[in-house]
This record gives C-alpha cells, structure tokens and sequence, in this order.
C-alpha cells in the first residue's frame, strides 16, 4: 500500500475516533479530529487534500470553540460554581470505574447534584441547577459532534478528490 492509501485509512479511523471522543468525553474529539486534518493534508500534500484539511480544521476548531463559549455562557448565567463542576467530574472518573459505559454520565450527574444540594441546601434547587448544567453539557455536545462530523464530511469529499486526480 501507498503513504497516502494508509494515512487515508488511519486519518478516516481517528475521525471517527474523534466523532466518539465528542460524545463520551473520555478522548478529546476536537484535538483528535484537528491534528488527523492536518496531518493528513501534510502527508498526502495535494491541493484537494490541504484544502480539505483547512476547512474541515477550521470546521473542529469552530465546533470546539462554539462548544465552549455555550456551556460556558449558560453556566455562568445559573452561577454554577467551579467546585461543583470539578465534583461532579471527580464523581464521573470515579463512575466510569464502578458502572462500564454508563458510569461517567450517571457519576457526574450523581456528584453534581450531591455537590449543588451541600451548597444550596435544597433539593429542587439542587436539582434544577444539576439540570442546567446537564443541559449546558449536552448542548456543548451536540454542537461539537455535528461539526466534528461535518469536519469529516468535507475530509470525505477530500479523499475523493484527491484520489480522483492523483
């Protein structure tokens, strides 16, 4: 097999790797879907390819980024503390050891809302806040799977083209 027949492949399982890594947050789906663009398009070094790359790059980092500022934006609205995150990610590690697949979404919903209830001393508070934030999250997600996806969509009709007129 060829250099640009393997780095295809290999490029084509990190995406969805990286596809993966947006949903159950254990990867970086993001990074993951960055880095394999660019360093696909610098490994096959075509023009279809870097184009593809560029955009689909352009398309993770967007995705990354809008994820960020949503969660963020939403939480910071809620007044969603710091430590109440860091329990509630402490408690999914924690999770993901205790219950296979499951067990870092059910953790981290667990130690959030353990967490909101000893600071607000209220359980429909606590569980409202516990909510948002869930929200907030998979909302976050949505928006970096979708572009993650799209990201590679256009890496897709990059390998196309690039195939066809090399």
């Amino acid at each position: 097999m060829t250099t640009d027949i393997v780095a295809t492949i290999v490029a084509g399982i990190l995406l969805a790797v990286a596809a993966f890594g947006t949903i159950y947050p254990i990867l970086p789906g993001s990074p993951v879907a960055l880095v394999t663009l660019i360093a696909w398009g610098w490994i096959l070094g075509s023009t279809a390819s870097w184009t593809a790359a560029g955009i689909g790059a352009a398309l993770a980092c967007a995705g990354w980024s809008f994820s960020v500022v949503l969660t963020g934006r939403r939480l910071k609205r809620r007044k969603i503390p710091r430590g109440s995150l860091t329990v509630g990610a402490l408690a999914g590690i924690v999770g993901m050891f205790v219950i296979p697949v499951a067990g870092l979404f059910v953790g981290f919903a667990g130690g959030l809302f353990v967490s909101e209830y000893v600071r607000q001393r209220d359980a429909r508070a606590a569980g409202r806040s516990s909510l948002e934030v869930l929200k907030a999250a998979g909302l976050g997600m949505v928006v970096e799977f979708l572009m993650v996806s799209l990201a590679a969509s256009v890496w897709a009709i990059g390998v196309i083209v690039h195939f066809v007129t090399a």
